[in-house]
Formats: C-alpha cells, structure tokens, sequence
C-alpha cells in the first residue's frame, strides 16, 4: 500500500514540475514579447483555465482563509508554487535506499 502511495506521489511530483517548468517557459516568452518581467499569477492563471472550479472552492473555503490566500498564494507565479509543491512530493515519494551495515 505504501508503495501504491510513494508511486502516486512520484508520479503527481513530476506532473507538477512539468507545470511548472510550461508556466515558467510561458512566463519567459511573455516577458521577452512584451519587453518587460510579466510572471502570471497563480489566481488569474486558475480564473481563467477552470472560473467554475474557482468560484467552487473560494465559496467551500471559509472567508478569512480565502482573504489571505488571495492576498498570497495566488499573487505568486504559477511555477514559484508548483514547483517547490512538485519538489515536496517527489520527495515523499523518494525510494530509500536501505543502508547496509559495513564493518570494517
């Protein structure tokens, strides 16, 4: 059973760092057209892909929750929270390696 979790952690890891890696590509062309430092956020990028799933989850969340994580995670760029995120679960995900006792 862990072994099915540490799987699905890996595998949602790199998906998200995938992600990441895409948003900060598109964040890099968009700078480079537009001759200026444009980094999406992470609230407009979510508004705009899923408005349903959004307005779904800031009406769930209770008010003084969704106050600060307008006022903070969503004002960050998509890849500056997916990437430390795709980070944390690949490395929950790590096969350990057993350490094997050497006498010398």
């Amino acid at each position: 059973m862990i072994s099915v979790l540490k799987f699905l952690f890996r595998l949602l890891g790199y998906g998200l760092l995938a992600v990441a890696i895409v948003a900060g590509i598109s964040d890099a062309s968009s700078s480079i057209a537009q001759s200026q430092v444009y980094l999406a956020p992470l609230g407009h990028v979510w508004s705009n892909l899923s408005p349903y799933t959004f307005e779904l989850v800031g009406n769930s969340v209770r008010p003084g929750l969704w106050d600060v994580a307008e006022r903070t995670v969503l004002v960050w760029p998509v890849w500056a929270v997916l990437a430390p995120l795709g980070m944390l679960l690949l490395w929950l995900g790590a096969k350990r390696r057993r350490q094997l006792a050497q006498f010398a």
